[in-house]
């Protein structure tokens, strides 16, 4: 049985622009711009140089860290150009940019297993690596180190499919059109983890989502349960999913795994299914394209490295009048400043605004009527860490827990004087970061110092 979690706001779901229309696959773009980072983690190494003749899913970045994923050519082509190029995070980022001959030749490396069902999770998990996947609902954390680091210690593996966001419905669409991908990879996972059952969890706003993984689940009798989840939000931030889905709560500073949970994304679902069964990396997203200043809303799959201008140009193009453009969904979305920046693993929405939307205010003056401190999901006290970074007390704000805050965006939503807080809370782990990087810049001049004076 579903359980509540606390906190959490129920903001307009605004999902019907999109909830209806299949998932469409968008012409291959001329070109595309592979950024290579697209994972939490160092960015990858390009492996490739300019004039390279590369097919799809052929490898174009290796990890250079313990935490990353391979980076793999989207379409095939001749790279042009590997220098930086535009970033959905801000700034430039090192990309492959490849020119695309048309003809969608797939890599000798791309093979299917020769028989899925007899691999030993630890064949799993390698092909789960080399495939590249990451969480695709957003954390783009690599998928096969919170296998590997998993296995043994979880013994309850969670598969989101609440999209609590408003406007994003690529996950309830893949419900509908992808269940038995979604099913075939909850059964792998649980193969890997050791599990009798994956629970899958959906928001009852998606209840004919349910009904096509339930009738799944029942023709290939899969180890697998849906679970219908009151709609909130952030129902599908992982600790917030977890406690919903089994009653325990993620301690501070902690993760899933603390309580022997494991949360995967519909998409990152469908991704192992693929690379088990096909061989296939991760090369597409799909991504939802809605919003007011949008003129056909639509949920488009592309290529990865696909510049975000194209998916507006296959939507009709933008309004007169369009003032913002986000990637991701209006909670915990990033502003962009160009529509030249690629999508990437992560890109689960592209969001552009017209019109009155835009309900923000000058000089916002906290009224402490304590709304957001009864909506924050992590027993947080937003009005105070907001203080505490103005006025830079970084020791107030660090015993505050300001790190625990996953910037889901309840506080900055329900506060009726529109304080910037979760912009201010990302403020505060800068300078938190910066404090103490310079400590420990400082205790190490301090030690060189004696070691100097000793010798």
């Amino acid at each position: 049985m579903a359980q509540a979690f606390f906190g959490g706001v129920h903001p307009g779901d605004m999902k019907a622009a999109t909830n209806e229309k299949a998932i469409e696959q968008l012409a291959p773009p001329a070109q595309v711009v592979i950024p290579m980072s697209q994972h939490i983690g160092k960015p990858c190494r390009p492996v490739v140089a300019a004039g390279d003749h590369v097919k799809v899913g052929q490898l174009i970045g290796e990890p250079t860290g313990f935490v990353g994923a391979p980076i793999h050519a989207s379409v095939s082509g001749t790279v042009t150009a590997v220098e930086p190029r535009p970033y959905s995070m801000g700034g430039n980022m090192m990309s492959v940019v490849i020119e695309n001959d048309g003809k969608e030749e797939l890599s000798e490396t791309v093979k299917a297993p020769e028989n899925p069902d007899s691999l030993t999770p630890e064949q799993m998990v390698e092909i789960v690596k080399n495939a590249g996947i990451v969480g695709m609902g957003g954390a783009t954390f690599p998928t096969h180190i919170k296998i590997s680091s998993g296995i043994g210690k979880v013994n309850t593996v969670i598969i989101n499919g609440a999209e609590c966001e408003p406007y994003i419905t690529g996950d309830h669409r893949t419900m509908l059109e992808r269940p038995e991908q979604i099913i075939g990879g909850a059964a792998y996972l649980a193969r890997m983890f050791g599990v009798d059952k994956v629970h899958i969890g959906v928001e009852l706003n998606k209840q004919n989502g349910i009904d096509a993984l339930n009738r799944v689940i029942a023709e290939k009798k899969a180890p697998a349960e849906v679970l219908g989840l009151r709609c909130r939000y952030p129902q599908g931030a992982e600790k917030q999913l977890c406690q919903a889905v089994t009653g325990r709560q993620v301690p501070p500073g902690e993760l899933p795994s603390a309580i022997g949970c494991a949360v995967f994304n519909i998409n990152t679902t469908c991704a192992i299914f693929r690379a088990i069964t096909q061989g296939m990396p991760v090369v597409k997203k799909v991504v939802t394209v809605s919003g007011s200043g949008v003129i056909d809303p639509k949920n488009l799959e592309c290529p990865i490295g696909t510049p975000v201008s194209n998916l507006f140009d296959a939507c009709g193009g933008l309004k007169d009048g369009t003032y913002k453009l986000i990637m991701g969904g209006p909670m915990m979305g990033l502003a962009q400043y160009t529509a030249d920046v690629p999508v990437g693993k992560g890109t689960g929405c592209m969001l552009a605004f017209a019109g009155d939307e835009d309900q923000t205010v000058e000089h916002p003056q906290c009224i402490r009527c304590g709304r957001c401190v009864s909506v924050c999901p992590m027993h947080l006290e937003p009005l105070m860490m907001y203080q505490y970074t103005a006025k830079d007390m970084l020791d107030e704000l660090e015993d505050a827990h300001v790190m625990d805050c996953m910037e889901c965006g309840a506080c900055t939503y329900i506060c009726p004087a529109r304080m910037h807080l979760t912009q201010m809370f990302k403020v505060g782990k800068q300078k938190l970061g910066a404090k103490k990087a310079a400590e420990k810049a400082a205790a190490e001049a301090k030690r060189a110092a004696d070691e100097k004076k000793e010798a």
